[in-house]
């Protein structure tokens, strides 16, 4: 109240500009002073913010430096080192493009991509689980010496074998007859060589078959370690088809691969199978890249690789992605393989021989391949397959397996379809 007093004998109450100058501390020059001690504070606390980040990225750049240059010897021999492998791997990308134009089953024909639309993944491999101890070795009744051997020379890798740092290929002759050695590197280790000498006992477990490659003999005295087998002269399958397919185009010599042909391989690569199953061994890798064609153009079953490891590490089912377009849908579905999967697997391999080696779902991503064969598709029937053929290809590809052919019936109606043409 004595304010307000004051100010009305101090100024008249209609004097704005009295009451104005009377409370200017107040109003006036306090809030001002408040204002820029606001402001100055915000502006410092930017300040010392920027350079405090300046400071970090200094000491940053400052200790990058430093670690380049303590480490510029090492890296300038890495970066020598990439260039030289880079050098290396244009060359050899040059030398494959030049052999493409002379196809000997090692590449597939320019018109032909096997793996378009395929999606291969990077997976890594999982170590063996169990200790090489527990590997046995091959029986000594195949042991062989390295003075058997004449005639040696590399044997190229084709398209459907996959490269191998630790075994080389050769082709050779042994008592007269034509071989191919699977050798060790000499540098392997103890658990390579007992894996090695695992997968030639395993081969030897499953005994001799007529369509199987038969295992002559075993180098296990002294270093390189070597498997025996007989060489089948026209080598995978696949690479065959694709050579027919060049045959059918005018190039080479005609390749006599007729239906009755088919028939008659189906049957034999059949016979094989059911040998396999009768021996509780579940293939898990038929196709075309796994059978070997002889000179008369018999067959034999090829590829146990994968069943190997399936019997020797803790593995899941579809381990063996790369190849998913040949696989059954459980196995998509990543459930273990059975026997009724390797019969799904027949069925892509009928239709690679039909096709002349063209891969099975050609315009399906392999990662949408189940999602594809839910909806209730299957194979196409290729224009020049037989009806009595297809029939069997959709029997053996069923969604489930139940549903499908067994293989004593398979091998039944291919033989019979091979006499049906034949009476023809």
């Amino acid at each position: 109240m004595s304010n307000s007093f004051n100010t009305t004998s101090l100024c008249d109450p209609s004097d704005r500009i009295c009451v104005a100058q009377l409370y200017e501390q107040e109003v006036i020059v306090v809030p001002v002073l408040l204002l820029a001690i606001f402001l100055g504070t915000l502006l410092t606390l930017c300040f010392l913010r920027l350079c405090s980040k300046k400071e970090v990225d200094a000491v940053t750049t400052h200790h990058t430096h430093s670690h380049h240059h303590t480490h510029r010897h090492h890296t300038d021999n890495e970066l020598n080192a990439q260039r030289h492998s880079t050098n290396s791997r244009h060359h050899a990308h040059r030398q494959h493009r030049h052999s493409r134009q002379h196809l000997q089953g090692i590449d597939a024909p320019p018109a032909l991509n096997p793996l378009e639309y395929e999606v291969v993944p990077m997976t890594p491999q999982t170590q063996n689980s169990k200790p090489s101890s527990q590997l046995a070795a091959p029986p000594l009744s195949t042991e062989r010496q390295h003075e058997s051997f004449q005639l040696i020379t590399p044997l190229p890798l084709s398209f459907a074998m996959k490269q191998d740092n630790d075994v080389t290929l050769y082709r050779a002759t042994m008592d007269r007859k034509a071989v191919v050695l699977r050798v060790l590197k000499e540098t392997a280790n103890d658990r390579e060589q007992q894996n090695f000498l695992g997968f030639a006992h395993f081969l030897s477990e499953l005994g001799p078959h007529a369509c199987l490659p038969a295992m002559l003999g075993v180098v296990t005295v002294r270093s390189p370690l070597i498997m025996v087998l007989e060489e089948l002269e026209n080598r995978d399958l696949l690479g065959f088809l694709w050579r027919c397919r060049q045959d059918h185009q005018g190039v080479g010599k005609p390749c006599d691969l007729t239906e009755k042909r088919i028939f008659t391989m189906a049957g034999q690569i059949a016979s094989a199978l059911e040998y396999l199953h009768s021996k509780n061994c579940i293939h898990g890798n038929i196709g075309a890249r796994s059978v070997l064609v002889g000179q008369d153009l018999s067959v034999k079953l090829w590829g146990f690789g994968p069943a190997y490891h399936r019997r020797t590490e803790e593995s899941s089912a579809g381990k063996e992605m790369e190849m998913r377009k040949w696989q059954a849908p459980e196995v998509l579905a990543r459930r273990p393989f059975s026997y009724s999967s390797d019969i799904w697997s027949f069925g892509i391999l009928l239709y690679e021989m039909v096709t002349l080696g063209e891969p099975p779902f050609p315009r399906i991503m392999a990662s949408e391949l189940l999602q594809y064969l839910q909806r209730g598709n299957t194979l196409k029937r290729p224009a020049n397959c037989s009806n009595s053929l297809y029939s069997i290809m959709k029997e053996c590809c069923q969604w489930r397996p139940q549903d499908r052919a067994s293989l004593a019936e398979v091998t039944s109606k291919l033989w019979l379809g091979s006499w049906d043409i034949l009476l023809i």
